[in-house]
Parts: C-alpha cells; sequence; structure tokens
C-alpha cells in the first residue's frame, strides 16, 4: 500500500499544475448529449398564468403577476437545435477549486460594501456560508453548486478547461439550456406539467441553503440532467434585453411556488453580480 502511495505521489508530482488541479478536482465535468432535433420553448399565456397562481398561493400576494416578472417569455414555438453536450451537474465547489488552485484565480466572495450596493433582500452576514477562507471552498460544501461566480468568471472557469486540451467549453445559451432541462414536449417543468416541491431544491421544503448537487433525482430532466429546477439559477450565454446582463435559469433554493422555476421562465441579472442564489453550468464541444 505504502509504495502505491510513493507511486501515485510520484505521478502527480510529474503533472502539470493545471492537470495536477483537476486530478484533485475529480477530474472533467460529466457531460450528457442532447440530440440533434427539434424542441418547444416557451410559454403560453395559459403556462404563465399558473406561474403567477403558484406564487399568490406560496407568497400570500400577486407581486410577480403585478410585477409582469414572467410576460416577456418567449413564445411558445418549436426551435431547432443541433447536437450539444452539456454537464450533467452544476459546476461544484470542488470542481472550481482545481481551478482556483491552478490559476490563482480571485476565489468566490463579495464585500460588505458590494454586496450592499446590489440592492438584494438578503443579508450579508448570509453570504458568508458561501465564501470561501484561504480560498477554499466552505467546509463541507465541496459537492454544493458553486456560487458568488459572476458571468465573467464563470466564462473563466471555462476558458480554462478549454486550455486542457480536451474539448472547448462554454456557457449555454438560453435555448440549448431550455432544452436540457426540459426535452422536446413543452412540459411546464422538467418532469412533467405539475409543480412537485419534493423534486427541487426550493424554499417550499428545502433547507434555505444549497444542497449536495444530484440530491433530487426524481426531479431529473428528460434527458438526465440533474437539478434544472431550483438549487440555484445558472448564468447562460445569452444576453438580456439591458446592456451588461446576461439571462439566469431555473429558480433558486430563495423561491416558493416555483414559478420562477418552470424551464421557460427567465430573468436578466449584472454580469458583474456575485449573488448567492447564481451558478452555472458549461457546455462542452
Amino acid at each position: 500500500m505504502r509504495t502505491a502511495l510513493i507511486i501515485v505521489a510520484g505521478l502527480m508530482a510529474g503533472l502539470p499544475r493545471a492537470e495536477e488541479a483537476l486530478a484533485g478536482g475529480a477530474g472533467l465535468p460529466e457531460t450528457i448529449t442532447i440530440p440533434a432535433g427539434a424542441f418547444i420553448a416557451g410559454s403560453g399565456q395559459a403556462e404563465r398564468d399558473a406561474a403567477y397562481d403558484l406564487d399568490q398561493a406560496a407568497y400570500g400576494h400577486d407581486r410577480t403577476r403585478k410585477w409582469g416578472w414572467y410576460d416577456d417569455e418567449r413564445p411558445r414555438q418549436s426551435h431547432h437545435l443541433p447536437a450539444f453536450a452539456i454537464t450533467r451537474n452544476l459546476i461544484t465547489n470542488r470542481q472550481y477549486a482545481a481551478f482556483i488552485a491552478a490559476t490563482d484565480h480571485r476565489a468566490p466572495d463579495v464585500d460588505r460594501k458590494t454586496w450592499h450596493a446590489y440592492g438584494l433582500i438578503h443579508p450579508y452576514q448570509r453570504t458568508r456560508r458561501h465564501a470561501w477562507p484561504d480560498n477554499q471552498p466552505p467546509p463541507g460544501r465541496g459537492d454544493h453548486p458553486v456560487v458568488m461566480v459572476s458571468h465573467p468568471d464563470a466564462n473563466a472557469y471555462a476558458a480554462w478547461l478549454s486550455r486542457q486540451g480536451q474539448g472547448h467549453w462554454r456557457l449555454p445559451t438560453e435555448l440549448e439550456w431550455e432544452k436540457a432541462a426540459r426535452g422536446t414536449d413543452g412540459r411546464r417543468f422538467p418532469w412533467g406539467e405539475t409543480y412537485r416541491a419534493d423534486r427541487l431544491n426550493s424554499h417550499d421544503n428545502g433547507p434555505f441553503d444549497t444542497m449536495a448537487v444530484g440530491s433530487f433525482p426524481a426531479g431529473v430532466s428528460p434527458y438526465g440532467l440533474l437539478d434544472p429546477a431550483g438549487q440555484v439559477f445558472e448564468w447562460t450565454a445569452t444576453a438580456a434585453h439591458k446592456a451588461g446582463r446576461y439571462l439566469v435559469k431555473g429558480g433558486s433554493w430563495d423561491d416558493k411556488g416555483c414559478g420562477i422555476c418552470r424551464p421557460a421562465a427567465r430573468h436578466g441579472r449584472p454580469a458583474t453580480i456575485k449573488h448567492i442564489l447564481i451558478g452555472f453550468r458549461l457546455v462542452r464541444e
């Protein structure tokens, strides 16, 4: 046994820094293939009205309806995409740590002044459980999705993976993400037409916090995507209507209802925001 450990240590010592970091981060993210073909994206008025009803029942008010949260979703229609591969899980703290170790990129965190400037309802103290002390993931959260990563941070991680010579990695477009999360038939949720609070990490039944990725296998998409609803919102490569913003998809552990957790739902966030509710997954070409 001791000899085997010595051999492994010797092999690791001979690895370039990036390869060693990948080995320590459990290797490249696993991907699933989404076949080429047509699928239904977006929503109709009936789906949006049902989403508002879910929110009102959960929150006891109709603010999402008054504010028109879902009114700018794509019109329900068919789109065709070529085949692509997407990570089965959200990128985890452990996987992102390999990138931090290899590149000295700034670890996920945000200072109090910046957080307050975002104007979010979450108190600054809540960010501390997601912050990385000494450039290391928070204890016990290695398999949780990485959060407090900006859009440029996610792109930097993708570029680092791409430099390893095992494919080109990038953020998914909104349509790629929606097809992977929803399948082809335009269903309202990854698992079907009816909201099921036991199939995702949301504020309905969850711990009001991130959880290990893949904790809700019953919430899997038709293609095998895990955590396509709830857990954390996910950056996409698709720009929002407002300059400097990108669309995020999927809903989060903070949401109840959960109209926002539908694959058709979308909203824009500033590219530079480091939010405790936003993570990402990647496409591999």
